[in-house]
């Protein structure tokens, strides 16, 4: 057998595994892991590359810093705080997603919302609303919100640099000319429809994300240190290449300094990692490596396009773009969804004479809806044990805002972007 048919097997096993969720999420993602490895896809560097990328120590960083603000009590005191202004559950989402969704279109969209949750699921515990149904319109917002700008998320980059090559442009706010238009229908969406399917779990406080704890006995420097260092880490993080300092970097800073201050103790920095995460994203990492190593992404990409024939319609041609890059970017990262497709739009898009900045901005704006897995993204991945989700859950909620975002597409593409200019 092939290495990419192996992969699109496995690729096959890890859909059915996530949604019958008869063994835990993060242990199918080691099954499909190890499994790459025996097969002999992949050799053991690539296949455990996942657990020593830059989002993974972005994950332990911020759980630390997250956590501390727990430890401290501190989320509890700006959930209060927060709660006294939001009246209602769906104003509290409407408010998170606004202020995620601007962040997120100037900073990383995985940083805002490694630096929100923790709040977040502070508000949750102060107004008695359920972390589940608060914790998800976060992550919506921020990968909705990484279309906002040409830095708000890496595949815009890409994009940019595939364009540079053939002497064309976006300008830096040019996404959001799709961008803002699907992050308003978004936020309209889940405080209206949307707001009766987002999962409704009761979640144990386990770890660093016990709510119900007492902390009168905290002194009140370790309460404020905690948030200094929260604060610090985020402008750290808004500021990446000016002091040219990685994001994962400045977490783990962060994470240190909490340490080091006494704000908590060792043990209770390990205590805040959440191991089924790292598990989760870290195995899930290699088959996004298989596809693109063994030729599977792109064979699964070319028999699309290919159906379409010589000379597609170029509206056809954009929507299935735009539907691909969907699909793809669900299982592996936008990035490398983004990666994958862009030289083979600009291809396609120059074979017919048509400007590829049509496609390209179908190809970014399809490869940035990975709402629909909880893999789909690292935000999506950060939340799933803060919020008990099931893979379920993130069809449910997520699906829909595929379909928005196709529908908001496909009407402002043509238009802001036709094909022959």
């Amino acid at each position: 057998m092939s290495p990419s048919t192996i992969t699109l097997l496995f690729l096959l096993f890890a859909v059915v595994m996530f949604v019958l969720e008869k063994i835990p999420l993060s242990v199918t993602s080691m099954i499909v892991c190890i499994g790459l490895i025996i097969t002999g896809v992949l050799d053991v560097e690539t296949a455990f590359a996942g657990f020593i990328n830059s989002n993974v120590i972005l994950f332990v960083a911020m759980f630390i810093v997250g956590g501390a603000l727990f430890e401290t009590g501190m989320a509890n005191k700006i959930g209060g705080i927060v709660t006294k202004f939001a009246k209602s559950e769906r104003m509290l989402i409407v408010a998170i997603m606004v202020i995620v969704g601007l962040m997120s279109g100037v900073l990383s969209n995985t940083g805002t919302a490694a630096v929100l949750i923790p709040v977040v699921i502070g508000i949750a515990a102060k107004s008695g609303y359920k972390r589940s149904r608060l914790l998800m319109p976060l992550v919506f917002a921020a990968a909705m919100g990484g279309n906002l700008s040409l830095i708000g998320a890496p595949g815009n980059m890409i994009a940019q640099s595939g364009l540079e090559e053939i002497g064309l442009k976006f300008g830096f706010f040019e996404y959001a000319i799709v961008g803002l238009p699907i992050l308003i229908a978004g936020i309209i969406f889940y405080a209206t429809i949307g707001f009766k399917l987002l999962p409704n779990h009761e979640v144990k406080d386990e770890g660093a994300f016990d709510t119900d704890r007492d902390f009168s006995d905290v002194p009140p420097w370790k309460q404020w240190l905690s948030l200094i260092i929260l604060v610090l880490t985020l402008l750290a993080m808004i500021f990446e290449d000016q002091i040219g300092i990685k994001l994962c970097i400045s977490g783990a800073i962060g994470a240190l300094l909490l340490i080091l201050t006494g704000v908590i103790s060792e043990k209770e920095a390990i205590k805040a990692i959440d191991m089924k995460t790292i598990f989760l994203f870290g195995g899930t990492l290699s088959l996004a490596a298989a596809l693109q190593q063994t030729g599977a992404g792109e064979l699964i990409a070319g028999k699309v396009i290919g159906a379409l024939g010589a000379n597609p319609s170029p509206y056809i041609l954009t929507f299935v773009v735009f539907i691909l890059c969907c699909a793809l970017t669900n299982f592996m990262s936008n990035t490398a969804t983004t990666a994958l497709m862009v030289p083979i739009c600009i291809s396609i898009a120059q074979g017919m004479g048509a400007d590829p900045r049509a496609v390209l901005m179908a190809c970014v704006i399809g490869g940035s809806c990975a709402y629909a897995t909880p893999i789909g993204m690292p935000a999506n991945t950060m939340v799933v044990g803060a919020g008990g989700y099931r893979f379920v859950d993130y069809v449910k909620a997520g699906f829909p805002l595929i379909i928005i975002a196709t529908v908001v597409g496909m009407i402002i593409l043509p238009i802001a972007f036709p094909f022959f200019p």
